[in-house]
């Protein structure tokens, strides 16, 4: 669709042209938001899919230099020994990690002189209802990292895991005891989720109740079928917005506030194109995570039940990085530090940055307070 006003803009100067700009971003951002999306734009190869999950590899980039914010970040073209794979959470789209061409995670890490895989879970539908944390975890993770190690011809790998991703990352590690995970990079995880603010202590509140209701009653919520709880992705779009509603009101205040300034507008449909195109998740996830990681909170005590068995974090070993945002109201950076008081990794390291749940993987801050610094920490322990 053609913008009507930019033939305006040609014609018009002063007052009259500011309006005909504000006007033009204004038919742009609701009309042709598509267009605007930077988001995306890093190629990739995929490896495999089964229909829902796929697994992708980033190839090494054309380009000799990369802008990185205001920074110019050099090509590396000797690439260290140990892949990396990013395994994300589930509910959230994989756009969040190519964000902007200036500010993406994968093509940042291609550069450094990584090797770059990422499992993408797909679009879950209701067929998919009964997956659960055993089936990402003890089926899924294990099978598409070894399809990694037959294309890389490396069987050590370096594990990335925001919010979600990073359990899935301590879990399987924990479930699995994989001597071969050399490096693993955990982000806004909850490890006591009784300690995360807010929603520590309404989940501290429910559990309370939970617990009354299993001694008189005898019910459980995993007496349910899990396509009860399959939660499609506008409400988690919704839910992830209301775990901060006053900046998500701001952020649309703030655009027509700067409706002027093409740059932001397109910085705000780009973010967009992330939030309001959340994924479902599977019903026996939603089981498994609410009842185990916030109302029982096990991982408190070292271990969480996947299926029937237990995965006790005492058996992660590899080197390991626990990074907490400072405004995250998801998960605290008290909620997140218990992983240091559990996992037998010799070589552990804990760190606070600026930003919220998400900022902390790809907000304006990142690159420099986060991204820079994990670069470094994880070419010292991949050759």
């Amino acid at each position: 669709m053609p913008n009507p006003f930019k033939s305006v803009l040609d014609k018009t100067s002063g007052l009259t042209r500011q309006t005909a700009i504000y006007a033009g971003n204004a038919f742009d951002r609701v009309f042709r938001a598509a267009s605007l999306v930077q988001a995306g734009q890093t190629p990739f190869e995929t490896l495999h899919s089964d229909g829902l999950v796929s697994l992708r590899y980033y190839p090494p980039l054309q380009e000799d230099f990369i802008e990185l914010d205001d920074l110019t970040i050099p090509v590396e073209r000797t690439t260290h020994r140990t892949p990396i794979v990013i395994i994300p959470p589930l509910a959230v789209n994989m756009l969040i990690y190519d964000l902007f061409p200036q500010r993406s995670l994968v093509r940042f890490l291609r550069a450094k002189g990584f090797e770059v895989y990422l499992i993408d879970w797909g679009v879950p539908k209701r067929e998919h209802s009964h997956y659960n944390l055993h089936t990402y975890v003890a089926e899924l993770l294990p099978a598409y990292l070894n399809r990694v190690r037959e294309h890389s011809g490396e069987q050590e790998l370096s594990l990335h895991g925001w919010s979600m991703g990073g359990m899935f990352t301590l879990f399987y590690s924990a479930l699995s005891q994989d001597q071969h995970v050399r490096n693993a990079i955990v982000l806004g995880s909850p490890i006591d989720s009784h300690a995360s603010g807010f929603m520590g202590v309404a989940s501290q509140a429910i559990a309370e109740a939970a617990e009354v209701i299993r001694k008189r009653t005898g019910f459980r919520i995993h007496n349910l079928k899990p396509h009860w709880f399959h939660t499609p992705g506008w409400a988690n779009t919704l839910g992830f917005k209301l775990t901060n509603p006053i900046g998500s009101v701001m952020g649309y205040w703030e655009l027509i506030v700067r409706l002027g300034d093409r740059e932001f507008v397109t910085s705000h449909a780009t973010t967009s194109a992330f939030l309001d195109r959340m994924v479902a998740y599977p019903g026996g996830i939603i089981q498994d995570t609410v009842v185990r990681v916030w109302i029982d909170n096990q991982l408190s005590k070292g271990e969480i039940q996947i299926g029937e068995d237990i995965a006790r974090l005492e058996n992660v070993s590899a080197n390991l990085l626990a990074i907490a945002g400072s405004e995250d109201t998801m998960v605290t950076p008290g909620a997140a530090k218990r992983v240091m008081d559990h996992v037998s990794s010799g070589d552990k390291t804990f760190r606070v940055v600026p930003g919220g749940h998400m900022g902390i993987l790809a907000g304006s801050k990142a690159p420099k307070e986060s991204w820079l610094k994990m670069a470094e920490w994880l070419a010292q322990r991949s050759d």
